[in-house]
């Protein structure tokens, strides 16, 4: 396994990195395992949220060196790398501000007997976390803001083309204030990591991936009786009901399948369009995609960068390829350009074919025509994924009605891009379990011990 940043606008190998020694990673868990039996049972909650605020303020004051990074490292267009830190910095106060409400007692009222209960909230220990290459700062941000605060030491494995963004997020832990082992990067190979989770010092895994990692994880953590939090790939429907203003969802529309080159797990994939409206979103939305300017992502204004790799660029002409032979109506893109992929609409796909299941990571949007509400919601739940899901209309109780019938972990309604770090973030079925960020996230690698006074 080699760690590495290729940048993808060039294709030229910019720096490697030595995969960490099995000597030294058996150092990093019991540095992690020492800092949870000191550091973690000896700080209080505000001190650590102290620490906490400090990384969201070095987050901000480094996020234009931190977005070139990504840029270099995996094509995000740099207004879009910044916005990324900025946002990181952001869910680290969130917890920095709300750690002690978060990890307050809670009082448990009596059913019989004398005297009190209530739940207390403690660290479990060392965790590890997997995390991918699209978001490098918001993934790490989302799962170690929390349990950093909580008192978990992290160990983190970013992905192999994050070698450099790995690097400086654990700087920024260590210029913050935490001690040694409450955050180590490692740069571990695969098989290390199966040692890292078999080790009975480490309690937990959070994973950011693919279903096929995530069920290589969740096997070995199953093995070993381990936590896991899984957040794998999605497939999003974006439902389109009526509309005061066709313009402006278009440009949602577009917003949610390009943003980040197209490649977001809860990006908006599959457009399902009522009958009357179909038509008209399917020209505007042609002539928008079609207005996507290509351009180098280190300057300013550009909106679709290179994909993330070239094996990405691959995977996604060969999926949009099998797509047309397989009956699909190519209506706009379709024609790699070395790891550039160009903003592209399909119609027609079929329930049988490749397309209709399978998850596109990059700018494809499919388009489906449905005669009503009805039909949109089973076309919206006919997919392997349940991770989230954008819902347009003007009628408020049918949003919440077509919200209801959603099988997914999220419902957007009439607004695109509207994360925060206070949501909830997650999915079901083939999406993945468990929650990142607000209180959620901040509950899931946590010991809800019960104490019980007569």
């Amino acid at each position: 396994m080699t760690y590495a940043v290729t940048n993808p606008t060039t294709g030229v190998i910019e720096r490697t990195y030595e995969t960490i020694g099995d000597d030294a990673l058996r150092q990093a868990i019991a540095d992690g395992e020492n800092a949870h039996r000191t550091w973690s049972r000896s700080s209080t909650v505000a001190e650590r949220a102290a620490l906490m605020r400090r990384v969201a303020e070095l987050h901000a004051e480094r996020a234009q060196e931190l977005g070139e990074i990504i840029v270099r490292e995996m094509g995000k267009p740099i207004e879009q790398a910044v916005g990324e830190v900025e946002f990181a910095s952001a869910i680290y106060a969130y917890y920095a501000d709300n750690a002690e409400t978060l990890l307050a007692d809670e009082t448990i009222d009596l059913l019989a007997g004398e005297g009190t209960a209530f739940v207390r909230r403690s660290s479990l220990g060392v965790l590890l976390g997997i995390m991918p290459w699209n978001f490098p700062y918001y993934q790490v941000a989302r799962f170690a803001g929390p349990n950093l605060v909580i008192g978990n030491p992290i160990l983190l494995k970013h992905a192999e083309q994050c070698p450099e963004s790995a690097a400086a997020i654990e700087t920024i832990f260590r210029d913050a204030g935490f001690p040694q082992g409450a955050y180590v990067n490692v740069y571990a190979s695969h098989e290390q990591i199966e040692t890292v989770i078999a080790d009975p010092r480490v309690q937990g895994v959070s994973l950011t991936g693919s279903e096929r990692a995530g069920a290589k994880v969740a096997e070995i953590a199953g093995r070993h009786l381990k936590k896991v939090v899984l957040e794998l790939g999605g497939s999003d429907p974006f439902i389109l009901l009526s509309t005061d203003d066709l313009d402006a969802t278009v440009d949602a529309a577009v917003l949610a399948r390009v943003d980040n080159n197209g490649q977001a797990c809860n990006a908006a994939k599959r457009f399902i369009v009522v009958e009357e409206l179909y038509q008209p979103f399917l020209d505007r939305f042609t002539a928008a995609m079609d207005a996507v300017a290509e351009g180098d992502p280190a300057q300013e204004g550009t909106a679709l960068g290179p994909l993330s790799s070239a094996r990405a660029a691959e995977i996604l002409a060969e999926q949009v390829d099998r797509a047309v032979a397989q009956g699909a109506t190519l209506h706009s893109g379709g024609a790699r350009r070395g790891n550039y992929y160009p903003a592209t609409i399909l119609t027609d796909v079929v329930p049988g074919s490749d397309a209709f299941h399978e998850e596109f990571f990059g700018p494809v949007a499919q388009v489906f025509r449905v005669a009503d509400e009805d039909a949109a919601v089973a076309l919206a739940n006919d997919t392997p994924f349940g991770l989230g899901s954008y819902v347009f209309t003007t009628d408020p109780e049918q949003a919440l009605r077509v919200a209801d019938g959603i099988d997914a972990g999220m419902v957007f309604v009439n607004v695109v891009a509207a994360d925060g770090a206070e949501l909830p973030f997650g999915g079901i079925k083939r999406s993945g379990s468990g929650r990142e960020l607000g209180r959620f996230g901040a509950d899931e690698f946590v010991n809800k011990k019960m104490i019980r006074i007569g």
